[in-house]
């Protein structure tokens, strides 16, 4: 069993370049069950990174000060792919370095119980809050406002305003772990948290966190969520081998998509959200046009490819975590076998791969140009992510698409090679 076709030479393959490394101090206790960095996260306006470092901690870094620190060595010179820029807790810790006024600060928050989920939510003042009881709020978060979720092992979920560290609100209600996170991208503050008590949970902030809906499908644990561009739907993955799609202004399960032969651990849709990529155990990553129910791309781990029984087993190549670059034509998957890859929408064979041990999650930077991968034992690793200029094609069909679905498409009276791609039929 390969991880590439035969038809791929391992060696042709590009080497994604690492531009440095967060780690963590090492202690004898640490080693044990808990000090994993379950997730990895950057706020939507790109100023801060955030990951769950281990046991109860949350580390928030000014992302600038991240790039800074990795592109310069202790000599002033620049960093290259065989030698990473290093930082510890201790020699970039906020607290050791006084911050020029104005400039944002570091922090280590204690979450009080093991971290599983992390996302960042902005928000926009123009943007009403669903809820009925308008008159009075504790909270009125402005333009400027930029809060961090966290999901507990205890079931509770924590909001905390990023720019002073402060606990700003404390969700109470999943009987379970929280495992993940997500805030709709339209600045309303709306919450999604997904947990193993088989329930995802819409939590309302600018109504002081009141729990707007439980969303109940799920037979087993759920892993992960993620929101369309539009906030209008949001997928959701579990213990299961179904995608369940959900209406997000009616609260309703549109339908569930079919074709992974394990668990679904990880989802997020394109940028223009004409794409939705799945990650199963089942050693795949699936390319979804959601609108239609059908799969476009199957991007495969394991080769030859596994049959439905080996691959809904342990197979050595669980796909741990799937990320959509924000130029909509790159795709990254963490990966049980040591590696990370990166792929193109236009091709069935990793552009880039890169080494990492025992990585567990991955995110996209907001400009797209870093790749961050959480690890199991809490450190998180960056990688530069393959540049090429986008076509004015693809750029013209990402704008198409943001507004208009695939049906809609395919009725506008064009050409069938154009219809084509601007379906993504063509990838």
């Amino acid at each position: 069993m390969a991880s590439f076709p035969d038809s791929v030479n391992e060696n042709d393959i590009g080497k994604a370049k690492c531009i440095g490394e967060l780690l963590v101090p090492v202690a004898p206790f640490d080693q044990k069950s808990g000090r994993e960095a379950w997730t990895v996260a950057f706020a939507p306006n790109g100023s801060y990174f955030a990951w769950s470092q281990g046991h109860r901690f949350v580390r928030l870094i000014p992302w600038t000060k991240c790039l800074k620190n990795f592109s310069t060595g202790h000599g002033g010179e620049g960093t290259n792919a065989s030698s990473p820029r290093h930082l510890s807790r201790q020699n970039s810790d906020g607290n050791s370095i006084i911050p020029v006024a104005g400039e944002p600060r570091e922090h280590i928050i204690d979450c009080g119980d093991i971290v599983w989920g992390v996302a960042f939510g902005s928000s926009v003042p123009e943007k009403q809050s669903r809820c009925v009881n308008i008159e009075w709020h504790r909270f009125r978060f402005g333009q400027d406002q930029l809060l961090l979720a966290t999901g507990l092992n205890n079931g509770r979920i924590k909001i905390w305003d990023v720019y002073t560290g402060k606990l700003l609100l404390n969700l109470m209600d999943h009987t379970d772990v929280v495992r993940d996170l997500t805030f709709a991208p339209d600045g309303s503050l709306m919450l999604v948290s997904a947990s193993r008590d088989k329930t995802l949970r819409v939590w309302d902030l600018k109504d002081d966190g009141n729990m707007v809906k439980v969303l109940r499908g799920h037979q087993n644990w759920v892993y992960c969520s993620a929101f369309s561009p539009d906030s209008s739907i949001l997928c959701s993955v579990g213990a299961g081998k179904a995608v369940f799609l959900w209406n997000m202004d009616k609260y309703t399960l549109i339908q569930k998509l079919e074709g992974h032969h394990h668990d679904v651990v990880s989802c997020e849709f394109s940028p223009d959200g004409a794409l939705l990529a799945t990650a199963s155990y089942d050693t795949r990553v699936i390319v979804w046009d959601h609108h239609k129910a059908t799969v476009l791309l199957e991007l495969g781990h394991l080769f030859p490819p596994p049959s439905p029984i080996f691959a809904g087993g342990a197979n050595d190549r669980w796909v741990r975590s799937v990320s959509f670059c924000p130029d909509g034509r790159h795709i990254a998957s963490v990966t049980d076998d040591r590696l990370v890859r990166f792929w193109s929408i236009e091709e069935r064979a990793p552009q880039a791969i890169a080494s990492v041990s025992n990585g567990l999650c991955c995110a996209f930077s907001a400009e797209g140009s870093v790749l961050a991968a959480g690890t199991r034992d809490g450190s998180v690793h960056f990688w530069e992510c393959p540049r090429s200029v986008a076509s004015l094609q693809h750029m013209c069909r990402m704008a198409l698409r943001r507004v208009m679905t695939t049906q809609q498409v395919e009725a506008l009276a064009i050409p069938t090679p154009l219809r084509d791609y601007l379906t993504y039929k063509v990838i």
